[in-house]
């Protein structure tokens, strides 16, 4: 038992570097002035590995080491990291807990989308000002045209990459002795899985040239 805890604390302890890591070296332009980074992948992968309240610890633990290094925001945008991660990840992850299948976790990542988009727009209103400098008025104005389609284009992204790379991860986890064989992690569902990986390269094909758009590349 106390050797299985050591190597959850391991994967624990690297995704949340990894998760850094990618919030720290790859941040893509978006909608105007925000940016994408793909931190809630990595966040999602250990809420589906060990339950909601990891996804919540590595949330913030990211979140945190973001506010001490890279951050321009301060605790405010830190408040707003760990609100948009586990509002994402947390949900997902407590879908996937209750229905360890594959449509549990497309259906968690579906309503971990929803919770994450809710909880910013309504995070944005009330804190964006705060470290803007600008009014609660001109927020508002942004809720729908910039706030509302970045965090849909967020979260797409992160559930389709999620989708795609979870089977793989655990699977070489498995292979290092780091997950264990006998755990529902990735257990088959057979029925319909095929479609749902051509729906999340599909989802994941159409986010990106939401981004080249926004971009002015296309």
């Amino acid at each position: 038992m106390k050797h299985e805890q050591t190597k959850k604390l391991t994967v624990l302890a690297m995704l949340c570097a990894v998760a850094f890591v990618v919030v720290a070296l790859v941040r893509i332009p978006a909608v105007l002035f925000l940016n994408y980074e793909p931190k809630d992948v990595i966040i999602a992968f250990g809420g589906f590995l060990y339950g909601p309240s990891a996804a919540l610890i590595i949330s913030l633990v990211v979140s945190f080491l973001e506010f001490l290094t890279i951050s321009s925001t301060g605790w405010i945008g830190m408040v707003m990291n760990f609100l948009s991660s586990a509002a994402f990840a947390g949900t997902a992850a407590l879908v996937y807990k209750k229905k360890h299948t594959l449509s549990g976790a497309v259906f968690g990542l579906l309503l971990g989308s929803l919770a994450m988009t809710v909880v910013m727009l309504i995070w944005n209103y009330a804190l964006t000002p705060l470290y803007m400098g600008t009014s609660r008025a001109d927020v508002a104005a942004m809720l729908v045209p910039v706030f509302l389609p970045f965090n849909l284009l967020k979260s797409g992204l992160n559930s389709a990459i999620t989708i795609l790379l979870y089977r793989p991860l655990v699977q070489g986890l498995r292979r290092v002795g780091l997950f264990p064989r006998s755990s529902l992690g990735t257990k088959p569902a057979r029925k319909g899985k095929v479609w749902v990986w051509i729906a999340a390269v599909v989802i994941l094909a159409v986010c990106v040239l939401l981004l080249l758009h926004y971009n002015n590349i296309l």
